[in-house]
C-alpha cells in the first residue's frame, strides 16, 4: 500500500513512523540526504531519494520502490510534495503516475491510502496530535494519476479539517 499524508511539519515523519506498523518506508526528496544526520536518520526509516526536477535520477529510487510494493511493503508520499501548513496544497501526480505505469506487474491492485495529521494547541512544549486514516482509493492506470491526486488532496483536506489551498482547487501539478 501507498500512505499519502498531510505534510505541515518535520514531525509528520515521525508521527506517521509511530502510528503505522509494521516498517514503513519514506520517499523523500534527495536534497535532504546531503545532511549527514539527516541521511541516518531517513536511512533508518527506509528513506528514499527521488529528484525532483530530473526524475531520470530517480530510477535507482523507483526501481527500489517498485521491488518494495512488490514484496508487500508499505510506502509513505507525501503527496503535496513539501510543507503546507494551515492548508492543503495541490498535489504532486508525477510520482504516482510512474507508480500507476507498473501496477499491472503487481499481484493486485494498490490501496493509496490519504492520511490526515491534526495537530492540536500547544501547552508548553506538548501538544495533541491525532492521526486519521481515510478509505482506499484505487486507480487503473497511470492516466488516472491526477485525478486520483486530486481525490487523495480533497481527502486529507477532509481528514485534518484544513482547507484546500487555491492552487489545489485549480488542480494538480505533475510535478
Amino acid at each position: 500500500m501507498i500512505l499519502l499524508p498531510k505534510h505541515q511539519y518535520w514531525t509528520d515523519i515521525p508521527v506517521i513512523s509511530l502510528a503505522f506498523k509494521p516498517l514503513l518506508y519514506f520517499v523523500a526528496k534527495k536534497e535532504l540526504f546531503k545532511y549527514p544526520l539527516i541521511r541516518h536518520y531517513l536511512s533508518l526509516l527506509g528513506g528514499l531519494p527521488v529528484d525532483r526536477n530530473q526524475s531520470v535520477r530517480t530510477l535507482d529510487s523507483f526501481k527500489v520502490l517498485v521491488s518494495l510494493l512488490r514484496a508487500g511493503e508499505r510506502i509513505v508520499i507525501f503527496p503535496e510534495g513539501t510543507y503546507f501548513r494551515n492548508g492543503v496544497g495541490s498535489g504532486k501526480s508525477r510520482l504516482l503516475q510512474m507508480i500507476l505505469k507498473f501496477q499491472s506487474e503487481l499481484r493486485d491492485p494498490i490501496p493509496f491510502i490519504p492520511v490526515g495529521i491534526r495537530y492540536g494547541q500547544r501547552s508548553g512544549w506538548r501538544r495533541p496530535i491525532e492521526v486519521c486514516v481515510g478509505s482506499p482509493l484505487f486507480a487503473e492506470k497511470e492516466s488516472d494519476a491526477i485525478l486520483l491526486t486530486r481525490q487523495a488532496i480533497k481527502e486529507i483536506g477532509h481528514l485534518c479539517r484544513l482547507p484546500l489551498n487555491q492552487s489545489s482547487e485549480l488542480g494538480v501539478t505533475p510535478n
